[in-house]
């Protein structure tokens, strides 16, 4: 296999028509295909072929990724995509499908003899606009060149977490990383919240923890997305996120760990998603902290 890949990308969100774009930019031939076409179509400027089904879009393929809502959202549309699927044909998963969802993925991909690699991505939309995403990837040694091109495309760098990529041990890791990262958002959110209630400028906050073991460019980064009014476009919506914190929630159940900020933090997603703020970024958790949608 050469460098230059025939790649096809199912799902062209925030981080789909971002990973897509780079592998066009490291000169693969890109197909891309969309639940709503009309996501998918502003990338056929950049010189993607815009498929009409997912079964088109992998036909032919040396290599497809998904990056889709969730686990459901994937086996369905792999599904469709079946009879276009040829044996060994490498499939990068890299949407973030939680832990149970992953074996069912890999089962798919077994009986299709497909080469399977569990491969979520850390990353918001700048990092994937810039290809600097950091892959997670579990996965065949011995197929891992196949793959190279498409993760040095999308990502800056790779970290192998394993060869069985059904045990999940990417996604795993993607979890463990993201209830750090939902925890961080949460928290920026209710600091400035607090702030507010109590008549403190939050410059004298940053000013206090500037510099010492309490400040973080992370919370400062969502604090201004807030405090600028900057929540669109989002670099990783708010509808996402209580998907993901969900996730992250069921897997501490299911391994006998209770997560209770875990779950708070669910819980204070979903309150700003039903506050009208889901399509704006994460940090728009913010808004949960009062009991009417609220501005800067």
């Amino acid at each position: 296999m050469t460098d230059q890949l025939t790649v096809s990308v199912l799902g062209t969100g925030i981080m789909g028509a971002a990973m897509a774009r780079n592998l066009l930019r490291a000169g693969h031939t890109v197909r891309v295909w969309n639940r709503s076409r009309d996501k998918a179509e502003p990338l056929a400027v950049d010189g993607a072929h815009v498929a009409g089904s997912a079964e088109e879009a992998v036909r032919g393929a040396d290599a497809v990724l998904t990056m889709l809502y969730d686990g459901p959202a994937v086996l369905d549309v792999m599904r469709q995509a079946a009879p276009g699927l040829r044996p060994g044909t490498a499939w990068v998963q890299s949407t973030t499908a939680g832990v149970d969802a992953v074996a069912d993925l890999a089962a798919f991909a077994d009986e299709h003899g497909l080469v399977f690699f569990d491969a979520p991505v850390l990353g918001t939309r700048q990092p994937a606009e810039a290809g600097r995403l950091l892959v997670l990837a579990a996965g065949p040694a011995d197929a891992r060149d196949a793959v190279a091109p498409v993760f040095d495309a999308v990502g800056s760098r790779t970290v192998w977490t394993g060869e069985d990529a059904a045990a999940g041990s990417a996604t795993r890791l993607k979890l463990v990383a993201n209830s750090w990262v939902l925890a961080a958002t949460n928290a920026a959110g209710e600091v400035l919240a607090l702030a507010k209630a109590l008549g403190v400028d939050p410059d004298g906050f940053f000013d206090a923890i500037a510099d010492g073991p309490l400040d973080m460019g992370y919370l400062r980064a969502k604090a201004d997305m807030i405090r600028d009014d900057a929540l669109t476009p989002a670099q990783f919506a708010v509808d996402t996120a209580v998907k993901d914190a969900r996730l992250i929630v069921e897997a501490g159940e299911a391994n006998g760990v209770r997560l209770d900020l875990a779950a708070a933090g669910a819980e204070r997603l979903a309150r700003a998603a039903a506050l009208g703020h889901g399509e704006e970024d994460m940090a728009a958790a913010y808004f949960a902290s009062f009991e009417e949608k609220a501005s800067g």
